[in-house]
């Protein structure tokens, strides 16, 4: 651990359009090791590019401790033995972070109107939630979104549109639902969507034994096709069919 009059030279891009966040990043690194930091910013993106051929790098943030060039920000993590992310890397993350604030929300409205955290109407607010949050991450990017989702859902295949279609109707069968209205319309929408996508998913996963990306939290997410997938669809057709019953 170094000590702290160890000084590390910081060369970021600090713009008036631009701060690298990398840059910012590094040096909070540094100084949360105990270093000094000779903070040297590249004020313009013509200073930018003569350190970086004067270097051969081609990013910056670049560290230097003790005159040794130690890299990006990541190279900088892996200098102090931290981990570092693998973009590649498939991960749940996203969904769990999603029903976690469903779930949240859910049981704040319950406190809110009935008074009490566990009612039926909480479980119906958590999957109606999820719905609408699950349908702003794919709205989010509706091309990425699709072109994920034609890997594997059998009605978007076959009709391209479907697949524009779906988180629209996702998104609307869960504000519905929230507000217990137009459960003539909602509830045989979410079933519908849900049964398809729950086959869907069964089928390439299950049966086919494919390994892919699921669409569920928008295209550009790592999160893999499987069992997470098939509980969006399966609670989409678990609370249609309850609202029908009721």
């Amino acid at each position: 651990m170094p000590s702290s009059k160890q000084t590390a030279v910081l060369y970021r891009m600090q713009t008036p359009e631009h701060t690298c966040p990398f840059g910012l990043r590094s040096r909070a690194l540094l100084r949360s090791k105990g270093f000094t930091v000779d903070d040297r910013l590249l004020v313009s993106r013509e200073q930018t590019d003569a350190f970086k051929a004067e270097h051969d790098v081609k990013t910056t943030p670049q560290t230097f401790i003790d005159g040794q060039r130690i890299g990006g920000h990541e190279d900088l993590r892996k200098y102090f033995g931290l981990p570092v992310r693998d973009k590649e890397k498939k991960t749940y993350r996203p969904v769990i972070a999603i029903f976690a604030s469903a779930a949240l929300m859910a049981a704040a409205m319950s406190w809110a109107v009935p008074g009490t955290f566990l009612t039926i109407r909480t479980a119906e607010w958590f999957i109606a939630i999820s719905m609408c949050l699950l349908a702003v991450q794919k709205l989010q990017d509706l091309d990425a979104f699709t072109n994920t989702f034609l890997g594997y859902d059998l009605l978007a295949r076959r009709q391209l549109r479907y697949a524009y279609v779906y988180p629209f109707a996702e998104l609307l069968a869960g504000v519905l639902m929230i507000a217990g209205a137009l459960m003539w319309f909602a509830a045989p929408l979410a079933l519908f969507i849900g049964a398809i996508g729950a086959v869907s998913v069964y089928r390439a996963v299950y049966t086919e034994k494919r390994d892919l990306k699921c669409a569920c939290v928008g295209g550009n997410s790592n999160v893999p096709l499987g069992f997470v997938s098939l509980l969006e669809n399966v609670m989409m057709v678990a609370m249609a069919t309850w609202m029908l019953l009721k």
